[in-house]
């Protein structure tokens, strides 16, 4: 079984955590524990970008960005993964720095460290050279960078479709069991 906690950065794409979050939720019994951690401006992009504040209502356990005292906080709360979904570039920049100045920082530190899952859905482009340099960073301790970079070829016909194609990547990442479109199949 798996401990999930889920962060959310103010970069724009709030699209890619709602669509992972409700896939996750449908998934629960393959799931011991979801958390969720949102930043003020994450709240904001997401109110703007999809007009509503349904991250409220959702079915996980919530903590506030600066509650040290979460779980994951701490290896010994064995979280396996963390997915920061969109994961803004100041985010993985700290991250790359070993920098754990709020409740995101520390949760990746810690996951890190414990050679866990670190899963950056990184939103922003184009990149520059810091940007790539942190990303190289991140992955060489032991991180994931997983591009928020959609594929068509299962012809996607909304938008938390074209979505989707990126949050199955993740779920595939986060190494869960997920039933969707297959090349070759």
């Amino acid at each position: 079984m798996q401990k999930i906690v889920i962060a959310v950065t103010g970069a724009s794409g709030s699209i890619y955590a709602k669509v992972l979050l409700s896939k996750l939720i449908k998934m629960k019994e393959s799931i011991d524990e979801l958390s969720l951690l949102m930043t003020e401006n994450a709240k904001e992009v997401w109110h703007t970008e999809l007009d509503d504040k349904s991250y409220e209502n959702l079915e996980v356990r919530y903590f506030n960005q600066n509650d040290f005292h979460a779980p994951f906080a701490s290896g010994s709360g064995q979280y396996n993964t963390m997915i920061i979904i969109p994961c803004s570039m100041g985010t993985l920049g700290r991250i790359a720095g070993g920098i754990s100045n709020d409740l995101i920082t520390r949760a990746a530190d810690v996951v890190l460290k414990e050679r866990r899952k670190l899963i950056c859905v990184v939103r922003d482009t184009p990149y520059n050279l810091i940007h790539i340099k942190n990303m190289e960073t991140v992955t060489l301790a032991g991180g994931i960078i997983c591009p928020a970079t959609p594929s068509f070829y299962s012809k996607p016909s909304t938008i938390e479709d074209v979505a989707a194609t990126v949050v199955d990547r993740v779920i595939d990442l986060a190494g869960l069991s997920n039933e969707t479109f297959r090349w070759g199949k």
